[in-house]
């Protein structure tokens, strides 16, 4: 036996003692799932998975980093869920797009996922109970807030359970063998706009028609068709399509960030030690309402972390929502002390796990 084989057998007899304890683990978690389906609990818990990800990057001493450890025990953590009770997740579809990767990233590729073509249907379908979750994008750190996912927000009962902040990561995916081959490409407007650098200088193919679809995932599809097209779209959209992957990270800018939103109705996550919440803010016509309100979370030591003014859009005059991101949990007493004050003017949209 040569020193590969005897590697492949010790890799093999790892694996089966990994298969055994995964079965040990959903045994457990089918039992957990038997307890919260008779006290009605929620299936999705961010605070205890991010817990559980903590403390098993603190004992870790070996070659997986933070990222690996979370890549595999969040499919883990996935795969849990459905055994204790599917649920059924609706995104900003269509299928391929960010919103369905950011959507995977933390229900995992085994959940039942609904696409549909607005944000707006994405809240009907979780308000009605189609749905048990859904995730929609509220703001990228280059194009700003969403506004239809802010203004569902204003209107909805619905609550924020989680926030997904994941990095915008565009692939040049063809049927093509060479750039030289290329004769379109296919994306978003805005893709064309994040990849220019690459479109016009890395790889001098800046001559090529550049052809505008709705999008990325349909450009995938539409280039999987064509040997002699290209698509700029997500890797999730090149893998539905079988379109190989030419080049990966093309973007301009390796920062480009978007943060997506869960959203459920009843879903109340309890305090833990790293929260943030999320509130919406109308407050009164009279001089100095809004420094006032400012100054009380100073006051209480109650750091904010995001303000934003959009339009109420609501009668003739001008009025405003403030958007507002704070770091701790809406019960907490520094927290609470203010909203209390404000429980007029203030809707809390939810308190969950802060990851930015």
């Amino acid at each position: 036996m040569t020193d590969l084989d005897s590697l492949r057998k010790e890799i093999d007899t790892l694996d089966s003692q990994l298969l055994e304890l995964l079965n040990q683990r959903m045994e457990v978690v089918r039992k957990v799932g038997e307890f919260k389906k008779v006290n009605r609990a929620v299936i999705y818990r961010p605070e205890r998975e991010k817990a559980i990800l903590d403390r098993l990057t603190s004992l870790n001493h070996g070659l997986l980093n933070r990222q690996a450890i979370e890549a595999i025990f969040l499919e883990i953590f996935a795969v849990s869920r459905n055994i204790e009770l599917p649920e059924k997740i609706s995104y900003l579809g269509p299928e391929g797009s960010f919103t369905h990767q950011a959507a995977e990233s933390r229900f995992g590729a085994m959940s039942e996922y609904l696409p549909v073509e607005t944000i707006s249907s994405v809240f009907d379908m979780v308000e009605t109970g189609r749905a048990r979750f859904g995730v929609v994008p509220i703001e990228n750190n280059r194009e700003g807030v969403v506004t239809e996912t802010f203004e569902c927000l204003t209107r909805t009962d619905l609550n924020i359970v989680a926030e997904i902040p994941l990095p915008i990561h565009f692939s040049f995916s063809t049927l093509a063998e060479k750039v030289q081959d290329i004769r379109r490409i296919y994306s978003k407007d805005i893709a064309f706009r994040q990849c220019s650098k690459f479109l016009k200088e890395t790889y001098g193919i800046n001559k090529v028609d550049l052809i505008p679809v709705d999008s990325t995932s349909k450009a995938a599809h539409m280039a999987a068709r064509e040997p002699d097209s290209a698509a700029i779209c997500s890797h999730i959209a090149a893998r539905q399509q079988n379109l190989p992957l030419l080049f990966e990270n093309i973007e301009d800018s390796s920062d480009n960030m978007t943060r997506f939103l869960i959203i459920a109705r009843d879903v109340i996550n309890k305090m833990g030690d790293s929260d943030k919440s999320t509130i919406l803010a109308r407050l009164g016509d009279e001089p100095g309402s809004l420094a006032s309100f400012l100054k009380d979370f100073h006051d209480n030591g109650v750091n904010l972390t995001r303000i934003e003014s959009r339009p109420a859009r609501k009668g003739k005059s001008f009025k405003y929502w403030f958007f507002i991101d704070l770091v701790g949990h809406f019960e907490q007493d520094n927290v609470k002390k203010v909203l209390d004050k404000y429980r007029k003017h203030v809707k809390i949209l939810g308190s969950y796990v802060r990851l930015v």
